[in-house]
């Protein structure tokens, strides 16, 4: 499985939430897509991840 670019050794089979929280990141705070597909928040517990996925997780910054 490949998140932001990166091969990482994730089981195939958790899902967007299951990830986002072995990462530890505030799901507030970023967009996740999936193989080019935006994923909404509310699919998160839903949506399976296997392990020819392409994962991007883009986080907010903010600044001024």
């Amino acid at each position: 499985m490949f998140v932001n670019g990166k091969e990482m050794n994730i089981e195939s089979g958790i899902t967007v939430d299951d990830l986002i929280n072995k990462l530890n990141i505030d799901k507030d705070k970023i967009v996740v897509e999936v193989n080019f597909e935006i994923i909404r928040k509310e699919e998160y517990c839903d949506r399976i991840l296997v392990d020819s996925d392409k994962i991007e997780i883009i986080a907010f910054v903010g600044g001024g």
